[in-house]
């Protein structure tokens, strides 16, 4: 979502007259997105806010602060920045950003802040945000009050989106949102990605991030009988107990999770026009929650183990102003947060190379991304989001290219082109 909101601000510039520079030393504005749900993103805002106190106090360098941000942190760290600006507001940033430079400039004409334009950073690739907000209230989580309550992009408005970067030769559309199959822009998540798998063009079709509470038989449906849609889905568990999962609020059991699980498996499994019959599934998983019990923790690891996860972010538990879960005790230790991360990080490692050995000797189809550092050989994902490198004489970025692959490993696969 970060990514997206930058590349709407970047739109903003435009109008603006500015120029992106690759050298930071060599900007005259910074602008910092933040992400409020783990407190080490913010402290890396703090380290790099302090990086250019030097250029600001000498006045060659503006700096501006958005994202999901807390009061608590506002306050905070304001004297740190020339502005801080609700991301929402965004429409209204042209005459703020005017004033910072003694520019002037009118606001854009627009009704939310997700219909103002984006100048995307991929001539191939492009996240379309259809929602912003959650109402789930999770206890560890700030984003329903820095974000807000849930506010669907109209369907209209999405659609005539995709249509034009189709029409540009975009390759793989991402539906982005806090909780994206709480969509309720006139239509339902399952009606939306059928509209859009409907758009003539060779394209796929990938969304983030998703609610297990609201992953609905028909939603699995429709994944499974839209060919576009690829076959990798981000899940959050967060933990594999449920009294966490209850102190949690996440609103459902590991008993669902599992359950859901199989029957995504199932589907695309089942489904005919799928070429690799497999699912790819990520999640999010958090350790050392207040009051996590080893015995708990170990409920997550049994987790792990049998949905045999593809992908995991795994992140230590830390406490946000604000959240509910600031008011229990955060009594697991440092060292062991440490320990438990590495346990699911190891077993996470197994099962991900597991999973990838079904890829041997199979042909895929790999959006082609970029080249490694050493320019040796290409970059790509495949439908189910596993990164594949290959060598090629020809340049293939931002292209889909045939790949026979020949090795794997726990995080990455390579083979030859077709």
């Amino acid at each position: 979502m970060n990514k997206s909101d930058g590349e709407r601000i970047r739109s903003v510039l435009d109008t603006l007259n500015f120029k992106e520079v690759e050298d930071k030393k060599k900007a005259d504005l910074l602008i910092y997105v933040a992400c409020s749900v783990r407190q080490s993103a913010i402290n890396r805002v703090y380290g790099q806010s302090a990086q250019w106190g030097k250029l600001r106090k000498a006045k060659k360098l503006k700096t501006i602060l958005t994202g999901c941000l807390t009061s608590f942190d506002q306050e905070k760290i304001a004297k740190r920045f020339d502005l801080i600006l609700d991301i929402k507001d965004l429409a209204n940033w042209p005459s703020k950003i005017g004033n910072l430079f003694e520019i002037e400039k009118s606001d854009l004409k627009c009704n939310s802040y997700l219909a103002v334009p984006a100048h995307y950073e991929s001539e191939f690739s492009a996240y379309v945000p259809i929602m912003n907000g959650c109402n789930n209230f999770c206890s560890y989580c700030v984003v329903p009050y820095t974000r807000g309550r849930e506010i669907s992009r109209p369907v209209k408005e999405i659609i005539t989106e995709i249509k034009k970067l189709v029409s540009e030769g975009y390759k793989e559309i991402i539906l982005v949102g806090q909780n994206v199959n709480s969509y309720d822009g006139g239509v339902g998540f399952p009606k939306l990605l059928k509209m859009v798998n409907a758009i003539k063009g060779d394209f796929w079709i990938r969304f983030v991030t998703s609610h297990p509470k609201d992953m609905s038989a028909e939603l699995i449906k429709t994944i499974g009988q839209s060919k576009k849609v690829c076959e990798y889905l981000h899940i959050a568990v967060q933990s594999g107990n449920n009294v966490i999962l209850k102190k949690m609020n996440r609103k459902y059991t590991i008993n669902h999770y599992k359950e859901l699980i199989e029957k995504l498996r199932t589907e695309i499994k089942n489904t005919r026009h799928r070429i690799l019959k497999q699912a790819m599934i990520s999640t999010d998983i958090i350790v050392g929650f207040p009051s996590e019990t080893k015995k708990q923790f170990d409920d997550t690891a049994k987790l792990m183990n049998e949905i045999k996860f593809d992908l995991a972010y795994i992140a230590r538990y830390s406490p946000r102003p604000g959240t509910a879960a600031e008011k229990l005790k955060d009594n697991v230790s440092p060292l062991e947060k440490q320990r438990r991360e590495y346990v699911l990080t190891q077993i996470l490692k197994q099962t991900a190379l597991e999973n990838n050995q079904a890829y041997l000797d199979q042909i895929v189809e790999v959006l082609v991304e970029g080249k490694t550092k050493n320019n040796h050989k290409y970059l790509g994902k495949t439908r189910t989001f596993k990164n594949v490198s290959f060598a090629s004489r020809k340049n293939l970025i931002g292209q889909f290219a045939k790949i026979k692959i020949t090795q794997v490993g726990s995080w990455g696969i390579s083979g030859d082109l077709i």
